[in-house]
């Protein structure tokens, strides 16, 4: 009990300090203020994307993979990446049609080809937009949604119909307030008649995932050429069995592409999770960075909170000589002081704390950016301002401790 009252009046003579210089208190914490803020807003990115990227980026879900000519996760490597669009073959149709009649582990498996056009209708125009040659399944297989009227069907592809369903974006700009379904657009010139429309879809660090247009794969071949850059994409039997199904169509087109033993793969696999795998290497070295720069301004803040403690230990000589010569012990002044640097530091964090989520609110209301505060940044944030607090207060804490109590109380004689 007595320990407790101890810790209980050091607290409570902290919180006085503090309250008494209140400006001096604010200026002092400006520093670990701004590095808490920063940290948990740079937290708050990752953590957001981390989430958005898992749930929605990929289109593929955690069954879903894709066959490309050119791997895309992997160690970076510009010259890596000069060799193989200069060695691997593109994927044909013919290699989708084998692999289609043999797959076994796999209950969907689609075609694709993209480039990009300018879409007409009237006399407005609208550039830049992705178009996507796709067979009837890539709808199921990519998770999209259909707003209005239907998706691409085998029938469109077989007689190669010039139909077109739409992303939302292309439907605000040229039909905000009509119905598009059997209008008629351009694409590069050529005219296609809308047949559906995709749910809104949202962005990514500002870039749009509703600006694309899809037609059949076949009207694609037909309109635009049959030399298109494709890639596959698939859905397996089941989770359990995703790699199962990627290995199988690793072996299938190994075998049609005639590869020996000993050569490697001329082209890619890509699942759901070694996108988000990815999307991890890259946000951990993001946070290493932010935790590193952050860390020397905690740092600088630290040594600000130890110069402000040692002007305080100064103005409160002749207290502390006081306190000695009633019965303090050395421990009951190092732990007063101890306290007092660790709330004054710890505040500063929850004042951080609260910045960085008025930030987060304003970015995540005024902006498409992904953010969410992780529980754990708020922790990690105060219980790491509280430490800096900790350590810079010691030698000031010593000092206090070590001063003799004559000494002391001649100090304002």
């Amino acid at each position: 009990m007595r320990a407790l009252a101890s810790y209980r009046e050091a607290f409570s003579v902290a919180v006085r300090s503090m309250l008494s210089s209140k400006l001096r208190s604010f200026l002092t914490l400006l520093g670990v203020i701004l590095a808490t803020a920063t940290l948990i807003v740079v937290m708050s990115i990752v953590h957001g994307m981390d989430v958005y990227v898992a749930e929605q980026v990929s289109d593929m879900g955690p069954d879903g993979f894709q066959v490309q000519r050119i791997p895309l996760v992997g160690d970076f490597d510009p010259k890596k990446l000069i060799e193989l669009d200069r060695r691997n073959p593109k994927l044909t149709a013919e290699e989708f049609q084998y692999l289609k009649s043999h797959l076994t582990l796999v209950r969907e498996f689609g075609m694709e080809a993209s480039r990009g056009v300018t879409v007409r209708y009237r006399e407005q125009d609208l550039e830049a937009v992705d178009m996507d040659g796709v067979s009837a399944n890539m709808g199921v297989i990519s998770y999209i949604s259909v707003a209005s009227g239907r998706f691409i069907l085998d029938i469109d592809n077989q007689r190669h119909m010039p139909v077109v369903f739409i992303g939302e974006d292309v439907r605000a700009r040229f039909f905000p307030d009509r119905e598009p379904i059997g209008k008629t657009i351009k694409l590069d010139g050529v005219p296609f008649e809308v047949i559906g429309t995709a749910a809104k879809r949202g962005s990514v660090l500002g870039f749009s995932r509703d600006n694309f247009v899809m037609i059949p794969i076949g009207t694609y071949f037909k309109t635009f050429g049959a030399h298109a850059d494709l890639s596959f994409s698939g859905l397996a039997l089941d989770r359990d069995r995703l790699n199962d199904a990627q290995d199988e169509v690793r072996v299938l087109l190994r075998s049609c592409r005639r590869l020996r033993p000993n050569q490697e793969d001329n082209f890619g696999l890509l699942a759901s999770a070694s996108l988000v795998e990815l999307w991890d290497r890259l946000t951990k070295i993001l946070a290493t960075m932010a935790v590193g720069i952050v860390s020397v301004f905690m740092v600088v803040g630290g040594v600000v909170i130890m110069n402000i403690m040692l002007a305080v230990v100064t103005e409160r000589t002749y207290e502390i000589g006081i306190r000695k010569a009633v019965g303090a012990r050395r421990q009951d002044i190092l732990r007063q002081f101890l306290i007092e640097s660790s709330l004054l530091s710890a505040s500063g964090g929850l004042f951080g704390v609260a910045l960085a989520w008025l930030l987060v609110v304003g970015v995540r209301a005024g902006t498409s950016m992904p953010m969410a505060v992780p529980p754990s940044a708020v922790l990690v944030a105060v219980g790491l301002t509280a430490l800096v607090g900790l350590f810079f207060g010691v030698y000031p804490a010593q000092r206090a401790a070590k001063l003799d109590p004559i000494h002391a109380l001649r100090w304002e004689r």
